[in-house]
């Protein structure tokens, strides 16, 4: 298989010494016969994980912490309704055929 090193390392974005160039096809090989050798094996007994270390989180119980302090927090904002903090509108939206429509 013929590789174009140059070709390559253009597309990785790597500037290449000519001595590099010289090394890289056979490195480049490399790792391509280790990817075909890793597509050999046959995997259909194997079950895929999320992780290679099985570990679960450790729960804590779902239970309120804190007391609700809505009102305390509301009653410093500008504006509220309906337990709701109102803000002004800061994206005007220009008129075009599909909005006009709606």
């Amino acid at each position: 298989m013929s590789i174009d090193i140059e070709k390559v390392a253009n597309l990785a974005r790597l500037t290449l010494s000519e001595e590099d160039k010289a090394n890289y096809p056979t490195q480049l090989n490399n790792i391509l016969e280790l990817a075909n050798q890793m597509q050999s094996v046959d995997t259909t007994d194997i079950t895929p994980l999320a992780h290679p270390i099985e570990a679960t989180q450790p729960l804590r119980v779902d239970a309120v912490t804190e007391e609700n302090q809505r009102d305390l927090f509301q009653s410093i904002a500008p504006s509220t309704e309906s337990g709701l903090y109102l803000v002004p509108q800061v994206i005007n939206r220009a008129k075009t055929k599909e909005t006009e429509k709606e």
